[in-house]
């Protein structure tokens, strides 16, 4: 689903807030789900927000939850050592929204929990889409890919980084260890990811195989112009937790210029619409100057003209029936 825009999803979120703060490097003083927010925000509606754990053991993160509008069910201990049932209670929750709620298309889990798997087919078996929401390295490869999208959230080294975050407006060496907050961009794709980044602190762009593999494949069966949006969802479906930025891109834009640098496809413009074609393609007009001066951006409207030139004459004017 990422990269969709033609359609308002509409969005349940479920947190199971104690996996996200054990052995992840989140705290609950230092929880911040906002960036995380952002991303789901830019693909619909988030409806349904709903956190459930024993918040006698996480007061510091009531107040945070709280002030993003996220219900908080309070599940108690049921055993003697302290375990209690929230897993069941979302699983249940979810499904009953699933069942009677059908305007609500896409389910966020938050939970890197492999115990979740049976509730992401369940949910993917009737139609909606599943996007997983955890810590990278708490996350099971399993629950991963038992969704359609997985969001890694980045876990702030320094307890007090938030607070200052804000203070500065997200600005600084500290906001660019998180997501960015809301203004987000270039502190995030500073300090995306350690494994991305050269040792001057700049990212190494690198094209991923799977990258490669679903372009050549798409176009290999395509019979017109590709939208950039079908190439990012077919890669996501292939691998739920692709993210361009770990691979040292900005936007998907880049990645794409990066392959047809590389001769893997060729990008064309249509009024304000971008598409992908292959390279040996001579269809449309080039995003930028073609060889040999071909195909420049006046010259792509002509055969629609034409076009509709022919059609017009194809109706005969009434003048010329004598009526």
């Amino acid at each position: 689903m990422a990269g969709r825009t033609d359609e308002q999803h509409r969005i349940a979120l479920f947190i199971d807030f104690e996996n996200l703060v054990t052995n992840t490097g989140i705290s609950a003083n230092n929880f911040d789900l906002q960036p995380a927010l952002d991303q789901l925000l830019e693909q619909g509606k988030v409806v349904f927000r709903r956190a459930y754990c024993n918040w006698s053991r996480f007061e510091d993160a009531k107040q945070r939850l709280h002030d993003v509008g996220v219900e908080l069910v309070d599940v108690p201990p049921s055993t003697r050592a302290g375990k209690n049932s929230a897993d069941m209670r979302l699983v249940i929750d979810a499904l009953e929204l699933c069942y009677a709620r059908e305007q609500i298309d896409t389910f966020v889990i938050a939970s890197g929990d492999s115990d979740f798997c049976p509730l992401a087919y369940k949910l993917r078996e009737n139609g909606r889409t599943v996007i997983g929401l955890a810590v990278r390295e708490a996350s099971s490869q399993m629950f991963v890919r038992a969704c359609d999208q997985f969001i890694y959230m980045k876990p702030k080294h320094r307890g007090e980084s938030s607070h200052k975050d804000k203070e500065h407006g997200g600005r600084g060496a500290k906001g660019d260890e998180g997501k960015g907050g809301k203004r987000g961009g270039k502190g995030h794709d500073k300090g995306h990811d350690a494994k991305a980044e050269g040792k001057g602190g700049k990212p190494r762009a690198e094209v991923p195989a799977v990258a490669r593999e679903v372009v050549q494949s798409l176009l290999r069966r395509a019979t017109g112009p590709l939208n950039p949006s079908l190439i990012k969802e077919t890669i996501v479906r292939k691998e739920p937790d692709f993210d361009e930025r770990d691979h040292g891109f900005s936007t998907f834009a880049r990645l794409l210029e990066a392959l047809e640098q590389e001769g893997l496809l060729r990008r064309i413009q249509q009024g304000r619409q971008g598409y992908i074609v292959s390279p040996d393609s001579d269809f449309g007009a080039p995003a930028h100057e073609g060889k040999g001066g071909k195909g420049r951006h006046g010259k792509a409207p002509a055969p629609a003209v034409e076009e509709e030139e022919e059609e017009l004459e194809s109706y005969p004017d009434p003048e010329d029936e004598g009526l």
